[in-house]
């Protein structure tokens, strides 16, 4: 198994700034922002209360009506408590999911380019990941009759995220559409609906595709707390299944890690029935960066890079600057390109190959809009050394 390439540049970003270097990161999908002070609260007065034992393995029953009535409120979704698991994290989720739903050899369509992590945690299952590409020709996303033509006997689950990390893409009402009547056709084949970054959109409504119900049972909807509630460290996350998918996914998680911490979960609530101010503003200031990104972007020559509709990434074509080279350093690809502008310009992106488009750089703008104007500073002049 490969070192996921966001925590590699992670690691490697660390390790110079320990070594003196100032490194300014845009490679972590993580907010810059604090978790809000109603949520840390809540959690300082769990703890107070001595809520620091075991939770059931799918979480408090507490937390798991919450998200019910999350589901219920902003989704017009209705599920029951027992068919909620959290998790430590929604990518413990969505392994949970695969494990459940994969045996050996099963085919699992992921449209690309995608979470880095997915393909990992598809063969982990032991199923056999056909990726299926959409470049910014098309928005990033497949066509409903594209993903059709890739469908086999053995296919057994679609896994996506919209919001998509890396490229911020977003299936709309009518994508979603299409790909149900084609999913109509095939009734074995699951859903994994990502949803973590459901908050951070730009185009209005969400639509997910839980909405649908003549396919909502076969819809493992996976969403979580980390972006929209900047509680990356908290790591919460959770499903809403049929009961047959929650009960197996409970069993698998009791074997692996059992229930998340309990005092997170008391401060989950907290956050899903609290106030949502700051969940607004951080959005409004994420929108803001991405003008800004996109305009600095738009002052470098040679790079393609379609406007995201949602999460806070920027996902550009950089094979215009393929074949030349500077101070030693020949980008061949996207991962060079990556390990050149953090050796020379001192700022950690991530290559695009280990998401599915080796032509693409992964930029997140979930810094201050300082730092975001400090590192194309920086950028800007190492990719004009390149010849």
């Amino acid at each position: 198994m490969k070192e996921s390439a966001t925590l590699a540049m992670a690691r490697k970003s660390r390790e110079l700034k320990e070594g003196g270097v100032d490194i300014i990161n845009l490679s972590l999908g993580e907010p810059d922002f604090d978790t809000p002070d109603n949520i840390k609260e809540a959690c300082k007065i769990a703890l107070d209360k001595g809520d620091t034992k075991y939770t059931p393995v799918s979480g408090s029953k507490l937390l798991r009506e919450a998200i019910c009535r999350k589901l219920k409120r902003e989704n017009n979704l209705d599920y029951s408590f027992d068919q909620i698991v959290v998790s430590n994290g929604a990518k413990q989720a969505i392994a949970n999911a695969c494990m459940a739903l994969l045996d050996e050899g099963d085919e699992i369509l992921v449209p690309s380019p995608y979470w880095l992590s997915y393909a990992a945690i598809g063969e982990l299952a032991q199923g056999k990941v056909i990726e299926v590409y959409a470049g910014a020709d098309e928005n990033f996303k497949p066509s409903a009759k594209k993903l059709e033509s890739f469908i086999t006997s053995k296919t057994k689950v679609i896994l996506f995220s919209s919001p998509c990390n890396p490229t911020g893409a977003v299936f709309n009402r009518h994508d979603l559409t299409e790909l149900v009547e084609v999913l109509k056709m095939h009734p074995r084949i699951h859903v994994i609906s990502d949803e973590i970054y459901e908050h951070i959109n730009y185009i209005g409504q969400y639509a997910g595709i839980a909405q649908f119900e003549e396919i909502k049972d076969r819809v493992i909807l996976v969403n979580g707390f980390s972006k929209a509630y900047a509680m990356t460290g908290w790591r919460l996350g959770y499903m809403a299944a049929s009961k047959e998918i929650a009960l197996a996914c409970d069993k698998i998680q009791g074997q692996i890690t059992s229930g998340a911490c309990s005092f997170n979960q008391t401060a989950a609530i907290e956050a899903l029935d609290g106030n949502q101010e700051m969940v607004h503003n951080m959005v409004d200031k994420f929108k803001q960066r991405r003008e800004l990104v996109l305009n600095r972007l738009s002052e470098i020559p040679g790079i393609v890079c379609p406007k995201p509709d949602g999460a806070f990434y920027l996902f550009p074509d950089i094979r215009s600057y393929f074949g030349k080279s500077a101070h030693g350093f020949m980008i061949h690809d996207s991962e060079d390109m990556a390990l050149y502008l953090l050796e020379k310009a001192h700022v950690a992106i991530v290559g695009g190959k280990s998401f599915g488009d080796a032509n693409c750089i992964r930029m997140s703008f979930a810094a201050s809009e300082e730092m975001i104007n400090k590192a194309f500073d920086r950028i800007k002049i190492a990719l004009s050394e390149l010849a």
